[in-house]
């Protein structure tokens, strides 16, 4: 760790790589803050996965539920069946999936050279955007909210 700087008995540090641990220790502060606000909720995992007949992993979809929320982390097609609706037949089992749960949105972000189209066709609306600028591409911040019916 490599000291930034000290003062009145506090050190703030930069830690290099990942260390599991000082996450963990982060995100268990945040969870006891909003368990604090919100009351006790568990925030569960959520992957939808497909392999082709040789059980080569193809694509898949990983978020967590939490607050009547799916959070999408990472929606994944391999290039030899993109445009063939996987990706799509993946999101909806996986929307399925957090409404079986209780969830009452979905909320994803994706950058402008990936997908915002893919999630606006599937009835996701944008709520927010971070623009360009050199050596970054615009990054899409999209939601879905849930009815009582089944999801398109």
């Amino acid at each position: 760790m490599q000291i930034i700087s000290n003062r009145n008995q506090l050190t703030i540090s930069q830690a290099e790589g990942e260390n599991s641990e000082l996450v963990d220790a982060l995100v268990d502060g945040v969870r006891q803050f909003n368990f604090d606000k919100m009351g006790l909720e568990t925030s569960e995992p959520l992957t939808v996965l497909a392999h082709n007949d040789l059980g080569k992993l193809i694509g898949g979809v990983y978020g967590r539920t939490i607050y009547k929320n799916f959070l999408i982390h990472v929606v994944w097609v391999d290039e030899t069946a993109r445009g063939t609706g996987l990706g799509r037949e993946l999101m909806l089992a996986a929307e399925q999936l957090a409404i079986g749960r209780g969830c009452l949105q979905a909320q994803v972000d994706t950058l402008d050279f990936q997908a915002p189209d893919f999630y606006q066709k599937l009835g996701f609306t944008l709520a927010g955007t971070v623009p360009a600028f050199e050596g970054s591409p615009a990054r899409y911040f999209l939601m879905k909210r849930y009815c009582d019916s089944v999801v398109r």
